[in-house]
């Protein structure tokens, strides 16, 4: 396993980072713990969660099932980095009820002693930001955070769907109070969708933060999706459907197989062994549901890609180019 810094910090983490929003309403407990093994096993130390993880089961419900793998012992918590998120609405019995959503000082609170009870440790790594929350000033949201870090309740704060602005804004309020910052930014990031490269991740590297690309494969679009679909191993439904019913998104997707056809290579493996040469990355993050499936994972890491496939590659899916060129002269 290849490790790299997250971010400016000296926090060493895995160049792939294990998504368990899976665990709980389509990974059942036994089957979650065994890909854990397996990812700590390979050498996978970077697992990402968040405390309204288990829709469809009950909000909580993923943290609960990482908690219960903790509390198997053999030094499960201690080689993790574990990275979890605040934001979404806990209320009870599902109730969007005021103040116990999004950041401000009394939810971050409050939704950190619920998910170190759920998770069954002390403290969490890396505690991400889940959105934007407009309505609470940034100087709030460190004043709670300096709290918890003092308190060994968390080592570092990170964002996720964040625009760049936003990414300044919190680290110039974080400066000004002599914290850290942000470390990390999660946010939507693949082969298909580009659109980070614009503003997100220029100002992620201006202020050191490890980018983590969450959807890797677009939803399942960039693993072969049109093949699967010729031979009746799946059904495209939902909003891959609906992408791929304009013609030419779709013809975009047939050239990326017949590419990768060509080339003998499983795409889903390239899509995730294309982020990892991306600037700027730290590790996309991968949301398997049973170990076959991460399996295929790790393989990702095995694979060197040519300059010319990697010019090929972005000639069927052109980035938008940094901002302001992007759109200006």
């Amino acid at each position: 396993m290849e490790y790299t810094q997250l971010g400016r910090t000296g926090l060493k983490v895995s160049r792939l980072v294990l998504g368990t929003m899976n665990f709980g309403p389509q990974t059942d407990e036994a089957t979650s713990h065994a890909i854990m093994d397996t990812a700590l096993d390979a050498g996978l130390n970077f697992f990402d969660t968040a405390n309204v993880y288990g829709w469809g089961v009950n909000k909580g419900r993923t943290e609960e099932i990482i908690g219960s793998w903790f509390a198997k012992g053999d030094g499960r918590r201690d080689r993790t980095v574990l990275a979890t998120k605040v934001y979404g609405n806990m209320g009870p019995d599902g109730e969007a009820w005021p103040n116990h959503d999004k950041i401000s000082a009394l939810n971050i609170r409050r939704a950190v002693d619920a998910s170190l009870k759920r998770l069954g440790t002390d403290y969490i790594d890396v505690y991400q930001f889940h959105h934007v929350d407009r309505a609470t000033p940034f100087d709030e949201v460190w004043q709670a955070i300096d709290v918890l870090i003092t308190q060994g309740k968390i080592l570092y704060a990170g964002s996720s769907n964040f625009p760049g602005y936003k990414i300044a804004q919190a680290n110039e309020a974080a400066a000004r109070r002599g914290m850290v910052g942000l470390v990390s930014e999660q946010c939507l990031y693949n082969l298909y969708e580009r659109r980070a490269e614009m503003e997100v991740i220029p100002a992620a590297q201006e202020y050191g933060l490890g980018v983590i690309p969450w959807s890797p494969l677009h939803g399942g679009l960039l693993g072969g999706v049109l093949k699967k679909e010729t031979e009746g191993k799946r059904r495209t439904e939902g909003r891959a459907a609906e992408t791929l019913a304009d013609p030419a998104v779709r013809a975009k997707f047939q050239a990326y197989e017949d590419l990768l056809d060509k080339h003998g290579l499983a795409p889903g493996e390239v899509g995730l062994a294309w982020l990892l040469t991306r600037p700027g990355v730290t590790g996309p993050i991968v949301g398997p549901r049973t170990p076959e499936q991460l399996a295929g994972a790790l393989r990702a890491l095995e694979l060197e890609l040519s300059d010319e496939l990697l010019a090929e590659l972005d000639g069927i899916f052109p980035g938008p180019g940094p901002s302001p060129e992007a759109f200006a002269w």
